[in-house]
């Protein structure tokens, strides 16, 4: 990444830290977003985007919203204060970062994780983290990124209760899981799933079959788990941005499923 990318960022992160309207006595709730820009650059692009998405968000819906990008920030202390954690486009590094992030979650808190936040193979050797997303690992991608019909599978939830029953989402590179996080009928609520209509999805790397679910919740904790989140078209759908943005409302609130 150029050091004019990187110095922009950084602006972002400042930004989004001292922002008028983001003092904690007027935030219902505090959200702390992790991202890293040493990543793939679709994906520093995807975060460069998000951040400034909920920025505006923040000063709508009136909650705090922090970035960083030291994944030491990955600590009990530091979380605690955090209703929403979100992972833009990475995850923790260390051992330590990943047990501080177990802790949080076992004792009450909210996740949001986008696109390459989920990724996990047989090098990842984390187990804790392929049960929390459900039991799905990484099975394959398409290539390019590449606009998609999805089909929400519960309306009744409060993250797609206000969502039309299908719509098509922006140019994306698409995840399939083996296993299928649906599998998981205990833990898991698939919300949103690509619709079958797509296939074959690529051009170089082509999906030809198989369920890919998009937006799940495992119900043992309050997380949301997103496919999107590679390059700079992923908010350019203002029904897409709505379901980003009532994830996050959701998650902040005392609402259980």
């Amino acid at each position: 990444m150029s050091l004019l990318s990187r110095s922009f960022l950084c602006l972002i992160l400042a930004f989004a830290v001292f922002t008028p309207g983001s003092s904690a006595q007027e935030a219902p709730f505090r959200v702390l977003a992790f991202c890293s820009d040493n990543v793939e650059y679709d994906h520093v692009t995807f975060a460069k985007q998000a951040i400034q998405f909920y920025q505006e968000l923040a000063r709508k819906d009136h909650f705090q919203f922090d970035t960083t990008t030291h994944w030491d920030d990955m600590q009990p202390e530091r979380l605690q204060t955090y209703k929403v954690v979100i992972w833009l486009n990475d995850s923790p590094h260390s051992d330590a970062q990943r047990r501080a992030f177990e802790q949080y979650m076992t004792h009450g808190g909210a996740w949001l994780g986008f696109h390459a936040s989920g990724y996990n193979d047989e090098s990842t050797q984390w187990p804790w983290f392929v049960d929390f997303l459900g039991g799905a690992v990484f099975y394959s991608n398409n290539w390019p990124p590449l606009p998609a019909k999805l089909n929400i599978d519960d309306r009744t939830h409060p993250v797609t209760k206000q969502l039309p029953a299908s719509f098509l989402s922006p140019a994306n590179e698409w995840y399939i899981w083996k296993p299928s996080p649906r599998l998981n009928k205990k833990k898991v609520k698939v919300l949103l799933t690509l619709d079958p209509s797509n296939y074959p999805l690529g051009l170089k790397d082509t999906l030809t079959a198989g369920d890919l679910p998009v937006v799940w919740t495992n119900t043992k904790y309050k997380m949301i788990y997103m496919n999107m989140g590679h390059g700079d078209k992923i908010f350019s759908s203002a029904t897409q941005n709505q379901l980003f943005e009532n994830a996050l409302l959701w998650l902040g609130s005392k609402e259980d499923e």
